[in-house]
């Protein structure tokens, strides 16, 4: 429970924006709801607010600091859309090609539905895997299509601190031989579409989705502290991941998705929806880019027309019927290109802004750009079972309240 008097109109008015997101920060950490985070905000190209709080490594008593590395989780999914819609940007790829054009292992998927298995009327295109309307899944004992993905995703596990660990292309081949849960298009459906994306511009481009990334965006933007594993030198600002259980807080190594938790050497699995590792101020500058149009410090990244597509996605309306019962912390967002786009603030659960666009991790990193007011909102935390939770959203709400009065 708060002390209400911290909270109270008359003390509350005299705070600064900074020292509210950090009284809520602080309370989060005491209650053990997470061990650290930290908050970016950038409006008009200039920092609004930094804030952080806790710790990165409680046994070690280290902080939480700004260039605190975080494992990214399915943020790594925007990241993964830009690559595609550069390779699209130029006329290396169509997003109506079909996956089996690039990955032959797709060529006659079948459908795994009700009980009846049947093959669809066509394969699965890039702009299903784009949009989650593929019909691949995450891991799931609810249908065959899940149950076979939790099979190959734990011998990816088992393969992991092998000599032998599966590819980015191995695992694309495994799903494309797996049944899918309904035919493409036919529904939206969270799942390992990114994971085959990286593999689709392995193919197109004749060389690895990590070494694609770094050419292409990373080093371009400058992001120094991004890739698929933290070096030897980086190792100690890597933060641990902590899970909050009976009222403490406890370390968890987990290997959710078949990704290394120490990130200590580059994967031969290079996972586009959930593998990445960055900083807030690394992912600013994705973030940056795309609010420029593609462009950031004279280097650009993508076309205007390009940044347009992508940010502006949308799912068909019965797509959407499927995200807003499987996700309702995203009332009033459509979902496309990998991330989510505010449509309707007024059903939002929050203070919202109409075209802002971005996407969390399932450790807790969130992402927002918001056109309206050229501002992006970034936070790094490592909780299992983040997303966007409660404290992100009390955090959204004081910044969104500060900057919509305006």
């Amino acid at each position: 429970m708060v002390q209400w008097k911290d909270y109270e109109a008359e003390r509350w008015e005299k705070l600064s924006l900074e020292e509210r997101v950090q009284q809520v920060m602080q309370q989060s950490v005491d209650k053990k709801e997470v061990a650290g985070l930290n908050l970016l905000v950038v409006k008009d190209g200039k920092e609004m607010l930094y804030a952080q709080c806790g710790d990165r490594d409680i046994e070690g008593g280290k902080p939480f600091l700004r260039d605190t590395i975080f494992r990214m989780y399915s943020m790594s999914k925007p990241i993964t859309s830009a690559a595609v819609m550069i390779l699209a940007d130029r006329g290396v790829i169509d997003l109506q090609d079909s996956v089996a054009s690039y990955i032959p292992e797709f060529a006659g998927q079948m459908v795994s539905e009700n009980g009846q298995r049947f093959q669809p009327a066509r394969g699965i295109t890039l702009r299903n895997l784009m949009n989650m309307t593929s019909g691949l899944v995450y891991p799931n004992m609810d249908s065959v299509a899940g149950r076979e993905t939790d099979k190959l995703f734990r011998e990816v596990d088992e393969r992991l601190y092998t000599d032998h660990p599966m590819t980015t292309m191995e695992i694309a081949k495994a799903l494309g031989k797996s049944d899918l849960a309904f035919a493409p298009g036919a529904h939206f459906n969270y799942g390992t579409s990114a994971d085959v994306l990286g593999a689709v511009i392995e193919a197109a481009t004749g060389i690895l989705f990590g070494d694609f990334l770094k050419k292409e965006i990373w080093e371009p933007l400058g992001m120094q502290d991004t890739a698929f594993y933290v070096p030897a030198d980086k190792q100690e600002r890597l933060a641990k991941v902590y899970n909050s259980i009976n009222g403490g807080i406890e370390e968890e190594k987990t290997r959710n998705l078949g990704i290394n938790y120490a990130m200590d050497k580059r994967p031969a699995f290079e996972s586009g929806g959930a593998g990445m590792v960055s900083t807030v101020d690394d992912y600013a500058k994705f973030a940056r880019m795309l609010l420029n149009g593609g462009e950031t410090d004279g280097k650009r990244i993508l076309s205007k027309g390009a940044v347009h597509f992508m940010t502006n996605g949308k799912l068909l309306p019965w797509q959407q019927d499927d995200f807003e019962r499987g996700w309702d912390g995203h009332t009033g967002c459509s979902y496309g290109n990998l991330m989510r786009v505010m449509e309707r603030p007024g059903q939002s659960v929050g203070l919202a802004s109409k075209g802002e666009y971005g996407w969390d991790g399932w450790l807790g990193p969130y992402f927002c750009n918001d056109p309206a007011h050229n501002m992006t909102i970034l936070m790094g935390m490592q909780k299992i079972g983040g997303g966007t939770w409660s404290l992100t959203r009390k955090l959204r709400n004081l910044i969104f309240g500060a900057v919509l009065e305006k």
